[in-house]
């Protein structure tokens, strides 16, 4: 059997076609998960107490058994807490979980002391970077201060995932045109309402700029059954529904700069991981198996210039 660490320093299984021996099928990287555990002493500041489907802890082995069932080899956790200490605690939680191949870390640019709180959480190597929301990406650009912060992680080799509507695409153009060497990453595709049409034209837009950004600007598939408002599990399970949105996207960023997320727990507010999973695999894999395996697996290590765990 192909090992985890031999997987992906091989540039992920998918790439090079090999399959686990237990089902066959290509391993594959998550890009977008959440773990954290209420019953901690100091609690947690999301998600609140009456979520009740989130409100609970979500730990690496309840997702291990969804995600083992679509060869998922190993995820990256996003950071949602504001809690700075709470970006340790992912990097514990990861130490003796290969399972977890990054972390996307949480600090605010507006922190005084974001330097020093990059340093140290950089010189783990499972930290890959950090998100932010695009409003406070947009103060960022106009603050000198704030903005030598985001050219930290440049300068660091690390990434910068942005959360938000349309806009996020033209903030990771700007990004991209003024630190080019940047990896950004657009979460959720923008957060797109999908309605089985033809997406609104202001979307469109945005992610075309974002698409023509260069090299280094990606886009997560993830919130895909989010983008159906459809709460309750009710987000249709029919790939046709969302074709119009993937389309768009597809063109714009094609096989390339285009990253699998599943944005688990949050998306079982719209449908199952059995749902979200084989929606995402099914678009990608009618472009083809190269292009299956750069989506679920090679362009994530490249995003995120992950690295083998054993």
């Amino acid at each position: 059997m192909i090992t985890r660490r031999e997987a992906l320093a091989a540039g992920v299984a998918v790439a090079a076609g090999v399959t686990s021996a237990a089902d066959e099928r290509p391993q594959v990287i998550d890009t977008h998960t959440h773990f954290y555990d209420p019953s901690r002493k100091e609690g947690v500041p999301w998600p609140g107490k009456g979520d009740k489907l989130l409100y609970r802890p979500v730990l690496p082995a309840e997702y291990k058994k969804l995600a083992a069932l679509h060869g998922v080899m190993g995820t990256v956790v996003v950071e949602a807490s504001p809690w700075v200490e709470d970006n340790q605690w992912l990097l514990d939680l990861a130490k003796d979980e290969p399972f977890i191949l990054g972390v996307v870390g949480n600090l605010s640019l507006k922190d005084a002391d974001f330097a020093k709180h990059l340093a140290r959480f950089a010189k783990n190597t499972l930290f890959r970077g950090i998100r932010v929301n695009a409003p406070d990406l947009n103060a960022a650009l106009a603050d000198g201060a704030q903005f030598d912060r985001v050219k930290a992680l440049s300068d660091s080799g690390l990434s910068l995932d942005i959360n938000g509507g349309a806009e996020t695409f033209l903030l990771a153009a700007k990004v991209a045109d003024k630190l080019p060497k940047l990896r950004v990453v657009v979460n959720h595709m923008g957060n797109p309402t999908i309605d089985g049409k033809e997406p609104a034209a202001e979307w469109r837009e945005a992610v075309a700029a974002g698409g023509a950004a260069g090299a280094n600007v990606f886009c997560k598939l993830s919130a895909l059954a989010e983008g159906s408002r459809l709460r309750e599990g009710k987000a249709p399970a029919d790939l046709a529904f969302y074709k119009p949105t993937l389309d768009v996207l597809w063109t714009a960023f094609g096989a390339d700069r285009l990253v699998f997320g599943s944005n688990w727990p949050v998306s079982d507010h719209f449908a199952s991981f059995d749902t979200v999973f084989p929606l995402a695999a099914k678009y990608a894999k009618g472009k083809g198996d190269a292009a299956f395996a750069k989506v679920f697996g090679t362009n994530a290590v490249t995003a995120y210039q992950l690295t083998p765990r054993g």
